[in-house]
C-alpha cells in the first residue's frame, strides 16, 4: 500500500515514531563521534606531554657531567647507548634517534615497534625531513588492528643546534575508553527503548485525538444519503480546521434536504403527469371505437328495418366490450396508484397459489409446491395478485414457442418465503431487462405496462425482493422471497 493511501491517523502516527527513532540514531551518531574526538585528543595531548618529558631528560644528559662525549651527531649512539632504555622503561613508549638524513642510530627496540616499526619510521622520518618540518611532526597509522602515533623533533645541542631527531612511538590503548562508551551507549539503548515505547503510546494517543473529529464528520459523510433525513454534526471544541469543515457539512446537509424536497415534488409531478397520459391514452383507445359505433348507428339507423333490433343488440355489445375495457384500465391504475396495505394473516401459501393457478386452463402450467403445508403472514389477495401477474407474463413470453412450459414452485428457507415462476420463453433483452420494473413499460401490444410495476410494489411493501434471471430464446425464471412473518 502507498503512503499517500494510508490514513490520517496512521501517517501521524508512523511520522511521530520515524522522528523519535531518526532524533536517537542522530543522538547515538553524535555520541560516538563525540567520544572519539575527545579520545584522540586525549592521546594526542599525553603524547606530547610525553613528549616534553622526554626531551628533558635527553637535554638534560646531554649537558649532564656524566657525558663524556662531544654533543654531535656521531656520537648520539654511544651517548644514548644504555640512557635511552632507562627513558624509556620510565615513560612507558618505544624511543628511536635518527641522524638528519633519516638513518636510525639508536633505538630502545621493544614491543610493537621492534617488529614493524623499522622500515615504517625509516619511510616516515625520510618523507619529514624531506618535508623540511621545523620543530615538531606527528604521523598517525594503523597496523594489524593497532593504532600508534610518532612524534618528531630534533635533538639540539648547546646552541640550539639541530644534531638529531627523536622519534617516539606512542601505541595508543583505547580500551578504558572503549568500555566507557559501550556502557554509555547500553545505558542509553535502555534509556532509547523506554522512550520509544512511551512514543509509541503518547503517538497512539495524539493521532487518535488528531482524527477523532475528523473521523466523526467522515462517519456521518459515509451515513449522508438522499433519501433520508440526515442528521447535522455537533462537536465540543472543535479546531478551527474541524470547525470549518464542520459547517460546510451542515449546510451541505440543509442544502441536501432542500434539493430533496424539491425533487420528490418533481418526481411526483412527473409521475402524475405521465399516469395522467397513459390514462387519457388508454381511455382514449375504447373511446374510438365508441364514437365510430355511435356514428354508424346514426347514420344507418331505420326504424322501418326489419333486422334493426339485431343491429341493436350489435352495436350495444360493442358499446359494452369497450366500456368493459375502459373499466378494466380504470381498475388497473386504480390497483396500481393504491399502496397496498399490510393487512396480514396467516395463510397456507401452497393452497393460496393453487388458488391462484386455477385461474388459468392451460396445461403447459405445472405447480410443483416443495411441501404440502407452508404457512405465513400476508395478504391472500395480494398474493394472489403477485402470482396471476407472473403467470400471466410467462404466458406471454411463450407466445411463439412450441413446447411451452411454465414451473411454478413454493419453498420456505431460513425463515422465508420463496416463490418461484419459471418459464421456457423468449427471454428478456439487456435493454429491456433495465425497464423491466417501469411503470408504463411493457412488450405487449396490447398492455398497460403496470403488471409487474405492482407485483414489485407489494414485494417490498412486505420487505421482500424480487429478481429474475433469463436468456434469449432460453427463458426466464422470477425468484420471489417474502419474509413468512
Amino acid at each position: 500500500m502507498k503512503i499517500r493511501q494510508l490514513s490520517l491517523r496512521i501517517r501521524i502516527f508512523i511520522s511521530m515514531i520515524l522522528l523519535v527513532l531518526i532524533a536517537s540514531i542522530l543522538i547515538a551518531a553524535i555520541t560516538i563521534y563525540q567520544y572519539k574526538e575527545q579520545t584522540e585528543e586525549y592521546n594526542k595531548g599525553r603524547l606530547d606531554r610525553k613528549e616534553e618529558s622526554v626531551k628533558a631528560a635527553i637535554n638534560f644528559w646531554l649537558n649532564s657531567s656524566q657525558n663524556s662525549y662531544p654533543i654531535v651527531t656521531e656520537k648520539l649512539g654511544a651517548i644514548f647507548k644504555d640512557k635511552i632504555h632507562e627513558i624509556s622503561d620510565i615513560e612507558n613508549l618505544e624511543i628511536n634517534i635518527y641522524d638528519l638524513k633519516g638513518n636510525l642510530i639508536k633505538s630502545s627496540h621493544s614491543g610493537f615497534v621492534q617488529r614493524d616499526a623499522p622500515d615504517i619510521l625509516s619511510e616516515t622520518i625520510t618523507k619529514s625531513v624531506s618535508n623540511n618540518f621545523k620543530h615538531h611532526y606527528i604521523n598517525t597509522k594503523t597496523i594489524e588492528g593497532n593504532t600508534f602515533q610518532s612524534s618528531y623533533s630534533y635533538i639540539t645541542d648547546n646552541k640550539f643546534k639541530p644534531i638529531g631527531i627523536l622519534n617516539l612511538q606512542y601505541v595508543q590503548d583505547n580500551t578504558v575508553q572503549d568500555k566507557d562508551l559501550e556502557e554509555f551507549l547500553v545505558r542509553m539503548g535502555f534509556v532509547y527503548l523506554l522512550m520509544f515505547l512511551i512514543a509509541i503510546g503518547l503517538a497512539y494517543f495524539i493521532s487518535s485525538y488528531i482524527t477523532r473529529n475528523i473521523k466523526a464528520v467522515t462517519d456521518k459523510m459515509k451515513q449522508t444519503s438522499l433519501n433520508k433525513s440526515n442528521e447535522k454534526i455537533i462537536l465540543k471544541n472543535p479546531s478551527e480546521e474541524i470547525f470549518t469543515l464542520v459547517n460546510a457539512y451542515n449546510n451541505m446537509v440543509n442544502e441536501l434536504e432542500e434539493s430533496a424536497v424539491k425533487l420528490a415534488k418533481g418526481e411526483r409531478e412527473q409521475a402524475w403527469r405521465e399516469m395522467a397520459k397513459q390514462v387519457a391514452h388508454e381511455i382514449k383507445n375504447p373511446l374510438t371505437p365508441m364514437r365510430l359505433t355511435v356514428q354508424s348507428f346514426q347514420r344507418k339507423f331505420n326504424a322501418n328495418d326489419p333486422k334493426i333490433y339485431d343491429k341493436i343488440n350489435e352495436y350495444s355489445k360493442t358499446l359494452i366490450q369497450q366500456i368493459d375495457t375502459m373499466s378494466l384500465i380504470a381498475s388497473a391504475f386504480s390497483n396500481f396508484a393504491k399502496m397496498p396495505t399490510q393487512k396480514r394473516e396467516k395463510l397456507n401459501v401452497v393452497e393460496v397459489v393453487k388458488h391462484a393457478l386455477d385461474i388459468f386452463t392451460e396445461d403447459f402450467i405445472s405447480y410443483y409446491p416443495k411441501k404440502d403445508t407452508i404457512i405465513a403472514e400476508l395478504d391472500k389477495t395480494q398474493l394472489i395478485r403477485v402470482v396471476t401477474n407472473l403467470v400471466k407474463n410467462a404466458a406471454h413470453a411463450l407466445v411463439e414457442i412450441e413446447n411451452k412450459k411454465i414451473e411454478v414452485s413454493v419453498s420456505e428457507n431460513n425463515g422465508d418465503l420463496i416463490i418461484i415462476v419459471a418459464d421456457n420463453g423468449k427471454g428478456i433483452t439487456e435493454e429491456d431487462k433495465v425497464k423491466i420494473f417501469e411503470p408504463k413499460f411493457t412488450t405487449k401490444s396490447s398492455g398497460m405496462g403496470l403488471g409487474l410495476p405492482m407485483v414489485k410494489n407489494i414485494v417490498e411493501t412486505y420487505n421482500g425482493t424480487i429478481a429474475f434471471t433469463t436468456q434469449l430464446n432460453k427463458g426466464t425464471v422470477f425468484k420471489i422471497v417474502l419474509p413468512k412473518k
